[in-house]
């Protein structure tokens, strides 16, 4: 056990050591006292982000505010004057320019198949912007598209068109009532979740390195799929580890810098704390992440992910073995302070510490917290529901701590599973390689020379993203644009960190700072809620207590108003970014023509942008679907024809069109009589 051991730690340790020697870090120290560490430029002194998985923002925020309320399903009725979203309207719920229309998921509908989120399937789906082709691009990776509900490949066909609203993701609704929603932040890149969880902690997913063989995860030294991390015992647990202690199979690293490094560098204490990471046991001194629990569709499922622990990466910040801290005092610091650093924890911990941290009162200025896979709301494992409870009951405790009134909590997600989402972000970061399909084959963007660091295509697709805070405006639906780097970028900013560099998107990423109003003494109030329901069941007021009275609901009527204003973003790339991904209303009209069992359709568009624009036609008879045709536009114009058998049945059908001008979409209904 211990030579085994003495070897991967020897392996990592050294790698650390020279990256530590050349980016000046300290690897060790003394647990710090609040007086001695680094005071934030804002009156946040804690930041909490909760990373889940899997979500794109039409499927849990497409028809915000306005829930079903079916009965026997957790209500929701909005607070009065609850602003708008950029979500689905009635043009992209009977009009849909992709192959399905939009279909809502009720709570018995919470477990479904995992679709395909591909770094080149998720491109091909934006199809230049027209945003159609999800249903042929991303349903399904690798699902058997069973059509029995709450098993992990439930997934009928179109599935990945569906969405929640506010009776089954009921807290995050609720949270979006009380504190800040943003309906304009995206995905640093295209893919799955370590790319995004990479970018979440460095902007930069360039700097890739295979080990053990080649990967195709990695194309032209950049991470585009989910490799196992080096630094991590745990990866490939099924192959032996290799003579040097590391795992065995194809495995990857990262070179440069990431946000923990420039954190050790100033002395703010930090953590990042994932459900499973303690191991189960160690076998032959290796550590086995071997712990379970079950979802609500009674399915068993690893807490621990590999790929999802982006620190795990990177020699500088890794816990190799992963190591326990010798007390909860010594949380958040590089610990045990003063030994090698073959014993370190080095900031990755199991998340139990989290909490013991918390209720110890030493929580760290930044922590980052990934739930247990059962929990983390990825489609196939788990589920809005179990996402719910964990969301709930960590979000309950942190305000009911010592450090809310100085606390930020960020709710963000690694990856969009693919899932239909209708606004396409601005090209920020153009690639021209073999793996990009967004513009084009090969193509992201139009660039005439291929850029230095191919393959991080972005920003990609839509995400919810929430700022729940003493200090987070309330009710409040912020349009400015962000993605996962805003976030490292607020760390940065906040305790004076500097930037990552070599060509990291925090630089140029938007800020969350208009989430936030620190003038004033108004301050939002607490809210508690029921981890099973998501309804609120206790507001607690700004330096209230706890015995505040109760409510049970989140609001009264669910009446709307226009979407608040995003103020302005701190960088000019941000701002050029943000007013590229409004797109105007398009202006269309169609003619329609029947002959017997033939009807024609002639559309053409006033719209004179050179945007790719289709024109999808849909013949219904009653409620039933009898054809589905769809023709890109040229020139602004197109004719479809729809052709019916003979022995089609007489009688009043409805023509509902759909024309799509660059993402912008517009309907057109008719009826008509045949026979």
């Amino acid at each position: 056990m211990a030579t085994r051991k003495k070897r991967i730690f020897a392996a990592a340790a050294g790698a650390a050591a020279v990256g530590a020697a050349v980016l000046g870090l300290s690897v060790s120290s003394a647990t710090p006292s609040s007086s001695s560490l680094p005071a934030p430029n804002t009156p946040i002194k804690h930041l909490v982000v909760i990373y889940d998985e899997n979500i794109s923002f039409d499927h849990y925020f497409g028809t915000y505010p306005f829930a079903t309320n079916p009965p026997g399903e957790p209500q929701f009725h909005a607070l009065k004057g609850t602003p708008s979203v950029n979500g689905l309207n009635d043009a992209l719920l009977t009009a849909n320019p992709n192959l399905n229309l939009p279909q809502r998921l009720g709570p018995d509908q919470a477990i479904t198949c995992d679709q395909n989120h591909g770094y080149s399937a998720e491109q091909a789906a934006f199809d230049s912007g027209l945003m159609d082709k999800f249903v042929q691009d991303t349903t399904g990776g690798g699902c058997a598209q069973h059509t029995f509900p709450n098993q992990s490949d439930y997934g009928p066909n179109g599935i990945v068109m569906d969405y929640y609203d506010g009776n089954t993701v009921t807290a995050l609704w609720n949270l979006a009532q009380h504190f800040t929603l943003n309906d304009n932040s995206y995905n640093t890149q295209f893919g799955p979740s370590t790319p995004g969880a990479i970018n979440l902690i460095s902007g930069q997913t360039n700097g890739a390195t295979a080990h053990g063989g080649t990967s195709s995860n990695i194309a032209n030294g950049t991470l585009i799929g989910d490799a196992e991390p080096l630094f991590d015992q745990c990866s490939n647990a099924s192959t032996p580890l290799n003579p040097d202690g590391t795992p065995g199979g194809v495995t990857a690293s990262f070179s440069g810098r990431n946000v923990g490094d420039l954190m050790n560098t100033a002395g703010v204490t930090w953590g990042w704390f994932q459900g499973g990471f303690q191991p189960s046991s160690f076998q032959s001194g290796r550590a086995i992440c071997g712990t379970q629990h079950t979802n609500i569709g009674g399915a068993t499922q690893n807490d621990y992910v590999e790929h999802h622990e982006p620190f795990q990466y990177y020699a500088s910040t890794a816990n190799p073995n992963h190591n326990s801290p010798a007390s909860v005092s010594n949380v958040g610091v590089s610990d045990p302070a003063g030994t090698p650093l073959t014993q370190a924890v080095n900031h990755q911990y199991d998340l139990s510490w989290f909490t013991k941290a918390l209720d110890n009162g030493n929580l760290p200025q930044v922590s980052f917290l990934k739930p247990p896979a059962y929990q983390n709301g990825h489609a196939g494992n788990s589920d809005p529901l179990d996402e719910q409870q964990f969301l709930v009951n960590t979000i309950n405790q942190i305000e009911q701590s010592k450090d809310w009134n100085s606390t930020a909590i960020v709710i963000d997600y690694d990856d969009s599973d693919g899932w239909y989402d209708h606004q396409m972000g601005p090209i920020i970061r153009q690639s021209q390689d073999v793996n990009d399909a967004l513009t084009g084959p090969g193509k992201c963007g139009s660039a005439a020379t291929p850029p230095a660091q191919n393959d991080r295509c972005g920003v990609g697709p839509r995400t919810p993203l929430l700022v729940i805070s003493p200090y987070a405006k309330q009710n409040f639906v912020d349009n400015t644009f962000t993605e996962q780097a805003s976030i490292t970028k607020f760390i940065e900013n906040n305790w004076n960190l500097g930037r990552i560099g070599n060509s990291s998107a925090d630089s140029s990423a938007g800020t969350l700072m208009n989430a936030f109003t620190f003038t004033g003494t108004k301050r939002a109030p607490a809210i508690i809620m029921n981890p099973n329901t998501g309804e609120v069941v206790k507001t607690i007021p700004s330096g209230g207590s706890a015995s505040s009275t109760s409510s049970t609901s989140s609001g009264s009527s669910a009446t709307s108003s226009a979407s608040a204003s995003s103020g302005s973003s701190s960088n000019s790339l941000s701002a050029a970014a943000e007013k590229a991904a409004v797109v105007s209303s398009v202006k269309f009209s169609c003619h329609q023509a029947a002959s017997g069992f033939r009807i024609t359709l002639s559309c053409s568009t006033s719209n004179k942008s050179k945007a790719p624009a289709m024109v999808r036609a849909r013949l219904y008879h009653g409620k039933k679907l009898v054809s589905n045709v769809a023709s890109r536009m040229h020139q602004h114009r197109v004719k479809i024809t729809i052709r019916l058998r003979h022995n089609a049945a007489h009688g009043r059908y409805t023509t509902r069109v759909s024309v799509d001008a660059g993402g912008s979409v517009a309907a057109w209904t008719r009826s008509l009589r045949i026979g």
